[in-house]
């Protein structure tokens, strides 16, 4: 799909859609809890339904009644000996279903798709293996047979903490004690919070000692009958940076400022940059001021790249972002991709190793862009247009649909600036 956005700064109000994050979490939980419950969900992405999909096919039965999703238990249903599941390109879906699939005892054959073929499993499976199960690889599919048993796991913590977030959704599941040791750097350390959090909430604890979790078993998972998924720090960073760029502002509702989303970190990166903020109980307005240039370290950030790096290439002065190593292992090679969206608009930036430079200017002159595939890049092509002179073209903006399939009609609730 073709997209031109036309430019010039927007204003008015948004609202922000599920925590996809949360989304994933909180069905994994209620998929594995001893009674059925529903969660109320703003907007089912492409992602999400690969996770309902995937647990549906391990024995679950979710199903969507307009904003809510029903989820019948995999304990109470069925239970299966085999299974196909079809992640699409969500890792995230993909690293939590690999251990879920042994500690049900299921065979499963895994058919990535895309991009996801090649981000990284490796450390996770061997671990895995060394508790289990096994795993064998092809071109087109992951099969994965045996069952899990409790014990001591170690983990990078410098990969993906997708790994960790599984471990910790599944270990509690199994008949014995286990814990996970997170070796080196802990990166995106947020979404390990977000886990424990939504366990938590289920009544299912979890010891953290420094990089040791340790995790007693057999657990029961007590997830609320009924839960509402909070607003989502991540995708609504796009339309918080659009309100640095109006005189006038953006409005986004729906967002919690003491959420344990690490993304939320992008009110203090704004802030920074100079823009205006107002904080009510369920309302962030963002207005334009004299933004500045940022020197950033996005290691626990690496979502927030692509809206930032828009936002930066409008501020005077020369910004820099540290530490984006992992942007490479995205949906895209996101450090590649938002180097050439940047470019596509007439931006100044260059890559300096793992580090995005971008020379701000007031405007840039617009132009043509492939999203490359991936949803973050083609939303922060719609937030450069609004500081672009002339149209944003975006080739493959379908793209949002992975997790923010009604980006562009709220995008277009919002007023061209006069």
């Amino acid at each position: 799909m073709i997209k031109k956005i036309a430019p010039g700064a927007r204003c008015g109000s948004v609202r922000a859609p599920s925590s996809k994050s949360i989304a994933h979490r909180k069905l994994v939980i209620a998929a594995l809890a001893e009674y059925p419950s529903d969660i109320f969900i703003d907007g089912v992405s492409d992602d999400i339904r690969r996770t309902i999909d995937c647990l549906n096919a391990l024995g679950a039965r979710i199903t969507e009644n307009g904003s809510t999703l029903k989820v019948l238990p995999i304990g109470s249903c069925v239970k299966m000996r085999y299974a196909e599941l079809f992640p699409g390109e969500s890792g995230t879906t993909l690293r939590f279903m690999l251990p879920l699939a042994g500690a049900l005892g299921v065979e499963a054959v895994i058919r990535p798709e895309g991009r996801l073929k090649y981000r990284p499993v490796k450390e996770l499976t061997d671990e895995l293996c060394r508790h289990g199960m096994s795993f064998s690889f092809d071109e087109y599919s992951i099969r994965a047979s045996g069952t899990l048993i409790p014990g001591e796991y170690a983990l990078p913590g410098n990969v993906s903490s997708q790994y960790i977030s599984a471990l910790l959704l599944t270990l509690p599941r199994l008949d014995g004690d286990s814990s996970v040791n997170v070796t080196g750097s802990l990166e995106s350390k947020g979404y390990i919070g977000l886990t424990l959090r939504e366990l938590v909430n289920a009544s299912v604890h979890i010891t953290e000692r420094g990089s040791v979790y340790e995790i007693k078993g057999p657990q029961a998972y007590a997830p609320a009958t009924a839960s509402v998924i909070e607003g989502d720090w991540s995708n609504a960073a796009f339309f918080l940076c659009m309100g640095a760029l109006s005189e006038s502002g953006v409005c986004v509702r729906g967002l919690d400022t003491s959420s344990a989303q690490g993304d939320r970190q992008i009110l203090d990166i704004l802030s920074h940059m100079g823009a205006k903020i107002d904080v009510t109980a369920n309302e962030i307005y963002v207005r334009k001021g004299d933004l500045k240039p940022l020197t950033l370290d996005v290691s626990q950030i690496p979502d927030l790249v692509p809206a930032v790096s828009a936002l930066m290439a409008l501020a005077d002065g020369e910004s820099r972002i540290a530490n984006a190593r992992r942007l490479r292992l995205k949906e895209s090679d996101r450090l590649m991709s938002t180097f050439s969206f940047l470019n596509a608009v007439g931006a100044d930036v260059a890559l300096d190793k793992d580090d995005i430079i971008i020379k701000g200017r007031r405007t840039l002159p617009g132009g043509e862009a492939d999203a490359c595939g991936d949803h973050r890049i083609a939303m922060a092509l719609t937030l450069a247009a609004c500081g672009c002179e002339n149209a944003v073209t975006i080739k493959g903006a379908e793209a949002v649909n992975k997790s923010f399939p009604d980006f562009f009609d709220r995008f277009d609730c919002l007023e061209a600036e006069k």
